[in-house]
């Protein structure tokens, strides 16, 4: 932990876990204060599973969340309130321990002269200048006066930001450029299928954020507040501004964990898991060898309603699960379920024939059209709302052993009620050229666009060299349009050694990368899964992230 003092009676920290609290208690602190919303991050455990600990440990626990770059003056008065009520001392956490510096200046406005808080908020190693202008400025951030300025400024430091990054340097190495991101960890998330199935180490799939980015880039390690495309202007965390030239929109989704009642409540116990977070994948894998040893039991895989971040992680979960089943000869009396809220098993019809052989051949009982809509882990219970054709529903509840579940998922809070969004609340861009349809110096890629392809890494690594030559269109140095035909990539994994490799295009067209006699991506492939497990992640690290833009140039018109 990296707890920071601010006065006698407050420290602050970056986000902590249940397995802290008991160091948390150790240094005499007597409450904890969470300043950070849940499911603002991939590998962010929930407050629920916090305060259950802080409780079992003697410790007050109150939950004050705001959105980074965004907390109000209201809130700031809430956490001195707060602050005035609890035990002493406390300890506040958010995702770095900005959020919550920033309340607490924000409650000692006119209690402490500005300079003081300043320098208390220094030597905790946090710059609060940006506080004390929207202050001075009456809650107001004025964006006319940037901190800083770039040509390219890129939202987003994941699989789609460094991508773009690295393929517009490939084309003009001197272009000034910046991303950014408040995250520490780059993780490789394609693998944590396999770290759900006991085929890769969690800790394979990550690399802190500083070792992958391509030289020469800047690194803004903060959050994104709003946009304002008008002004050419992005505000962030405490209240900074930034200018741009050309902007790239790529912060992926957010996962609404609290979408599922009682879902966070008993994440990562209860047999509860889901390898949509990096620090349950392993739980995954746990509880399917726990039910090999138990000798069966049930087993429900859900999938929400679309758009989610590959659509086919939640059964490639369930194939995995089975084929262990399987092997230890247990999987007749495993009962599995998969509820999935769509209407068919896999959206592209094509690949559909050989994944309903393994649906019948480990005995999947399908469920279409059930979302779930409820957990209750310590009755290991599960809540599914189905829509009847008289326009009600009707509610199913499961019990179960294991519950795979997958949240419902939507574009970041800064991006949905931003300008730059369509009515869904997604980045609202041509699907070819991945330009924004009202600010032609925006573009946006990855599974915060509007495009209908499946948002995948695979995608994504097809559309960085289009938003790349494209931005250089716009900045006058590159000719011509590049288009991207909304390529995917979904490896089914099967079973352990084989996959359906899906591969398409806009409207479901296939697009196979091989030749049929190599792999025939309608059928299951040991070819293909030796490309997903030992091909793809180095492809991914060595390549994608580098700009090597490997059976992935962009396709040019005009």
């Amino acid at each position: 932990m990296d707890i920071r003092p601010l006065t006698d009676a407050l420290s602050v920290s970056p986000q902590i876990t249940a397995a802290d609290i008991e160091a948390v208690r150790a240094a005499g602190f007597q409450a904890i204060v969470c300043n950070r919303p849940d499911g603002e991050g991939a590998d962010q455990p929930g407050f629920d599973e916090i305060a259950r600990a802080a409780h079992a440990a003697g410790l007050q626990a109150h939950y004050l969340p705001a959105e980074s770059g965004k907390v109000t003056d209201a809130q700031g008065a809430a956490f001195g309130t707060l602050m005035e009520q609890l035990s002493k001392p406390v300890l506040a956490f958010c995702r770095t321990g900005t959020r919550s510096t920033t309340m607490w200046a924000l409650s000692q406005a006119g209690r402490l002269p500005l300079p003081q808080i300043l320098e208390t908020a220094a030597r905790a190693g946090f710059d609060l200048k940006g506080v004390v202008r929207r202050i001075a400025n009456g809650g107001r951030t004025p964006v006319e006066v940037a901190d800083a300025a770039h040509a390219v400024l890129i939202v987003g430091g994941g699989a789609a930001g460094i991508a773009v990054a690295s393929s517009l340097l490939a084309r003009d190495p001197k272009l000034d450029i910046a991303i950014i991101d408040p995250a520490d960890v780059h993780y490789y998330q394609p693998g944590w299928t396999l770290v759900g199935a006991g085929v890769f180490d969690a800790a394979s799939t990550a690399r802190t954020l500083a070792s992958v980015l391509p030289p020469g880039v800047h690194w803004l390690k903060a959050a994104v507040a709003a946009f304002e495309p008008e002004r050419n202007a992005v505000v962030l965390d405490g209240c900074r501004v930034v200018r741009y030239e050309q902007l790239v929109v790529c912060p992926g989704l957010k996962l609404d964990w609290h979408g599922i009642e009682g879902l966070t409540d008993t994440l990562g116990r209860h047999g509860v898991t889901s390898n949509y977070r990096y620090d349950l994948a392993p739980y995954t894998w746990e509880l399917v060898q726990q039910l090999a040893r138990a000798r069966g039991g049930r087993a429900i895989f859900s999938q929400p309603p679309m758009p989610i971040k590959c659509a086919g992680a939640p059964q490639k979960a369930m194939y995995l699960s089975a084929d262990h089943w399987r092997s230890a000869g247990v999987l007749p009396a495993v009962d599995i379920q998969f509820c999935n809220a769509g209407a068919v098993l896999f959206g592209v019809a094509d690949y559909v024939p050989a994944l309903m052989e393994y649906v019948q051949a480990y005995g999947i009982h399908l469920n279409f059209g059930e979302t779930l809509v409820a957990v209750d882990g310590p009755a290991r219970r599960a809540t599914f709302s189905r829509a009847l054709p008289d326009g009600g529903k009707e509610r199913t509840v499961r019990e179960f052993d294991m519950l795979h579940a997958v949240p419902p998922q939507k574009a970041p809070d800064f991006v949905r009620v931003s300008p730059l969004a369509d009515a869904a609340g997604w980045v609202d861009v041509d699907p070819a050229t991945l330009r924004h349809r009202t600010f032609a110096n925006v573009f946006a890629l990855g599974d915060a666009a509007n495009t209908t392809n499946a948002k995948t890494a695979a995608a994504a690594r097809k559309q960085a060299p289009v938003v790349a030559h494209n931005l250089l269109v716009t900045r006058g140095t590159a000719k011509g349009d590049a288009q991207y035909d909304g390529y995917g990539s979904c490896p089914l994994t099967v079973e352990r050694g084989k996959i359906v490799l899906a591969e398409f295009t806009y409207g479901g067209k296939l697009a196979p990368s091989f030749p049929k006699w190599l792999i025939d991506g309608t059928r299951p492939s040991s070819l293909a899964w030796l490309l997903k497990e030992r091909i793809l992640p180095p492809l991914y690290w060595d390549g994608m992230l580098k700009g090597r833009e490997w059976m992935a140039q962009p396709e040019m018109v005009g």
